[in-house]
């Protein structure tokens, strides 16, 4: 499609980011909404599996997507997409409960998976890797809008009507993005018959699962050393190694394993994995410090998250413009990760006494950091592979990112839960020696065990009603558990982002080790075309 004109290639680009947006504001909405969702549904030791499924089911789709879209086109799979998502957020928005949500949004993430894989490959299809940067860096801009409007709205829809509207506002941006695709997409010719990996994409995804099962149980559910979590691990290492065997000999593989021979494929992918596991954390918890800890409501915490995306749009699209004109961007991708890990750790200093300047000030720093890094390094994969694995490797960068995510999302949720569990646990044990002796019968001391749980913070409406309800000699107790309540939720999203910090310092080190190589000028010019190729992505 290199040889269309440019109006041509502009028309298209408006269908695929209006594509990327309708996906990218359901999936962003998700981390402002979900104290208000757990403080309704409940379901506390569930919450990331909301967001894990949803990473789970669309990185098996984006890896197999990926390899499909390379011999029958992008068109299709991305009309496909959309409409799985469309009817994955009509149905979570009539979840009755917590389970019935994680459900859905396992579809919604088929759906998604499709949505994103091909709209990051058709800019490669448009576009020579010198100008894929510009585009990149809209795209992740228009993510990056997404990320403003879909909090602000979720945030105002929860303090102000059901829950179930933030999943069913954006349904007509799905329509409209599926006619826009319909009409302006072009088709594309397929190369012929090609046979489908599916053993080893079924070997991809049972591969994952019991992965992040042990993530998501263990320090929770099960002791890290229980035989539960050690059988998971080992599982998960069983059935990779024999997906790699799979690979080796598919005639047609889901995932090429020759790509990581060339050492910018691999070390790209890797700080992709770290970048999505520090970038999900940011985004999951931090409204859990916001509305659990400040006791702010939903539209304040959209509020507050906005300095983050706002960085996020200006630095990605600078970045790209940037590599657009140089052609360089090693430096653009270390600094950016410098900016962002120290924005994550700053977050560790947050107090119970942090005003609104204190938040916003290091979401911007994140959201600067996290716009410079990521779309550099989807350039460098696309700008290393050969024309012809555009679409898997595309692919391939977008399943570490998720994977990274999932992975993160999935261990921080159970430092937070462990690291919750353990200081309210202590809490109980010594508040039943100061309550009043008509507060020590098993019923009321049941009652008052209750009042523990950290979900009761989200919902400040709920938490003045409670104490409106409670006998005078058990308020100042029910004072004393939420003050206590909220300092362990403090500390606990402490843990998670000081985990998230330490992992962008690994991102550091790898980025480091990433070769600069020029970038190709044309989509045409094979990497066998260059005698030096395989020299300088070595």
């Amino acid at each position: 499609m290199e040889h269309l004109s440019s109006k041509q290639k502009m028309t298209i680009m408006v269908a695929i980011v209006a594509s990327l947006l309708f996906a990218a504001l359901n999936q962003t909405i998700v981390g402002n909404i979900m104290p208000r969702i757990i403080a309704e549904l409940k379901g506390m030791e569930y919450f990331q599996w909301v967001f894990t499924i949803y990473m789970l089911t669309s990185s098996i789709t984006v890896i197999l997507v990926g390899r499909l879209s390379d011999n029958y086109g992008r068109k299709p799979f991305i009309l496909i997409g959309l409409g799985i998502f469309v009817i994955g957020s009509l149905l979570c928005g009539t979840s009755s409960t917590i389970l019935e949500l994680i459900l859905f949004r396992g579809l919604q993430g088929f759906g998604g998976g499709m949505v994103m894989s091909t709209a990051f490959s058709a800019v490669g299809d448009l576009f020579s890797p010198r100008e894929r940067g510009r585009w990149q860096g809209i795209m992740s801009g228009s993510f990056g809008l997404a990320s403003i409007l879909g909090p602000a709205l979720g945030g105002y829809i929860v303090d102000h009507l059901a829950w179930h509207w933030c999943f069913w506002i954006f349904l007509p941006f799905g329509i409209i993005a599926f006619v826009l695709i319909w009409f302006l997409f072009p088709s594309v010719p397929r190369k012929g018959p090609v046979s489908i990996d599916y053993l080893g994409s079924l070997f991809l995804m049972i591969t994952m699962i019991p992965l992040l099962l042990a993530f998501s149980w263990a320090g929770t559910r099960y002791a890290w050393t229980s035989p539960v979590i050690l059988g998971l691990f080992a599982g998960s290492a069983a059935f990779l190694i024999l997906f790699l065997l799979i690979e080796r000999s598919a005639q047609n593989p889901v995932l090429p394993l020759s790509l990581f021979r060339t050492s910018i494929f691999s070390l790209s992918n890797a700080a992709l994995f770290l970048i999505g596991f520090a970038m999900f954390g940011s985004i999951m918890y931090t409204p859990f410090f916001i509305q659990g800890v400040l006791g702010l409501s939903a539209t304040h915490s959209s509020f507050l998250m906005m300095p983050m995306t706002l960085g996020m749009v200006l630095a990605s699209t600078g970045s790209g413009q940037i590599v657009t004109r140089t052609g360089r961007y090693k430096w653009i991708a270390l600094t950016g990760l410098v900016i962002m890990a120290f924005g994550v750790f700053s977050m560790t200093t947050l107090t119970e006494n942090a005003d609104n300047w204190q938040i916003a000030w290091r979401m911007l720093l994140i959201g600067i950091g996290l716009g410079s890094s990521f779309p550099i390094f989807n350039l460098t994969i696309q700008n290393a592979v050969d024309y012809r694995f555009l679409g898997v490797a595309t692919s391939a960068s977008q399943l570490f990112r998720q994977m990274g995510g999932t992975v993160g999302v999935s261990i921080m949720g159970t430092v937070m839960n462990t690291a919750i569990q353990s200081r309210m646990g202590t809490l109980m044990a010594n508040i039943r020696h100061h309550l009043p002796a008509a507060a020590r019968t098993p019923q009321m001391l049941k009652k008052i065990a209750s009042l523990g749980n950290p979900q009761l913070l989200m919902d400040q409406a709920q938490l003045i009603q409670i104490r409106s309800r409670l006998p005078g000699s058990l308020i100042p107790v029910f004072d004393t558990i939420v003050s206590f309540s909220r300092g362990a939720l403090t500390i606990a999203i402490h843990h998670v982002f000081f985990i998230a910090g330490l992992i962008l310092l690994m991102a550091i080190l790898i980025a480091l080790l990433v070769r600069e190589i020029p970038l190709r000028t044309s989509n045409a010019q094979a990497v066998e075309e260059d005698p030096d190729w395989q020299r300088k992505t070595a």
